[in-house]
């Protein structure tokens, strides 16, 4: 990004007047038990209706530390299908499986694979690096429990968006330094760089929706110290190496904080070697996949993400 900011589409620009209008409290503004619950109750206001699919079952994982982690399967039949293990954006702080239930059906519906959508632990209860501990713990309990589970865990993909982007990054290097093979990590607007420096970040930083105060209010409840956000598994640009990591479908918005270092993480990953389909939607800001109702662009993406899956999974 140059410094310039672009416009927004006239129905997202519409999306934004209404969510001004409506003048709620910024989720930085909340306690992080307050902003849980906003987050949830708006999460499902602009989302296309929930498909029915033949299985959704509520099951759970054990953490390494023996916590019992939610998780929720969707399949459109009872087929023993290949399958996309999903991790929720939110910033480490806000979402879970009820915020990204339509999200999740609509791909496993359009895909025709099984999704496994992860409540991984959230700040700031649970600091760094809980988030991609529970996230690795469920991809390699999902990957060896597959038979049990009635999908085919030898054809697996990892997905997830913004903070789940992140997630879904890490657990592809852990994935492939484990030799655990994974058809393709699928990334929808990720969070990827230490800091907040790019274009972007400048150019956005008062938004639409998120905001440079919300960014760093998330990351200051879920790292430790300062030096956390240096480690690769919150910022996956400072991995040494990515050579040889899964294929990669990443989805940006253009008028999102974020998109100069998914951008940058897209880049990265070809300097290695790794294919990467890279699909920057005009005129959106960030969440705007879960805005089917409102904006076309959510529609495309989620068709595109579904399409990404089926070519990676059903070969």
């Amino acid at each position: 990004m140059t410094g310039r900011k672009p416009p927004l589409t006239p129905k997202m620009a519409g999306v934004v007047e209404r969510m001004a209008r409506a003048g709620h409290p910024p989720l930085n503004a909340m306690t992080p038990d307050e902003a849980k619950a906003a987050y949830e109750k708006g999460a499902g206001m602009l989302e296309v209706p929930k498909p029915q699919l033949m299985r959704v079952e509520d099951f759970t994982i054990p953490a390494r530390d023996g916590y019992p982690m939610p998780a929720r399967l969707y399949a459109p039949s009872h087929d023993v299908l290949p399958v996309l293990v999903y991790f929720h954006g939110g910033g480490f702080t806000v979402g879970n499986i009820r915020t990204h239930d339509s999200l999740c059906r609509v791909l496993s519906r359009d895909s025709g694979c099984a999704v496994i959508s992860i409540d991984y632990r959230l700040a700031p209860g649970h600091k760094f690096p809980t988030a991609s501990n529970d996230a690795w713990d469920a991809v390699q309990h999902i990957a060896k429990e597959g038979g049990a589970l009635g999908i085919d865990a030898s054809r697996l993909a990892l997905g997830g968006d913004s903070a789940g982007g992140t997630l879904t990054a890490v657990c592809a290097i852990m994935a492939r330094d484990a030799g655990l093979p994974v058809a393709l990590q699928l990334m929808i607007y990720p969070g990827m760089a230490a800091h907040q420096d790019t274009d972007s970040h400048r150019v956005f930083a008062d938004g639409p929706l998120l905001t440079e105060a919300m960014i760093s209010w998330f990351f200051a409840g879920y790292v430790r110290t300062p030096a956390d956000r240096d480690d690769w598994r919150f910022a996956p640009l400072h991995a040494d190496d990515v050579e040889g990591v899964a294929s990669a479908w990443i989805g940006l918005a253009e008028c999102d904080p974020v998109v100069d270092e998914g951008i940058a993480y897209a880049d990265k990953l070809r300097a290695a070697g790794v294919a990467v389909d890279l699909e920057i939607y005009r005129g959106v800001i960030h969440e705007f996949i879960k805005m089917g109702r409102a904006i076309p662009e959510a529609l495309a993406a989620q068709a595109d993400a579904a399409r990404a899956l089926r070519e990676a999974l059903h070969p």
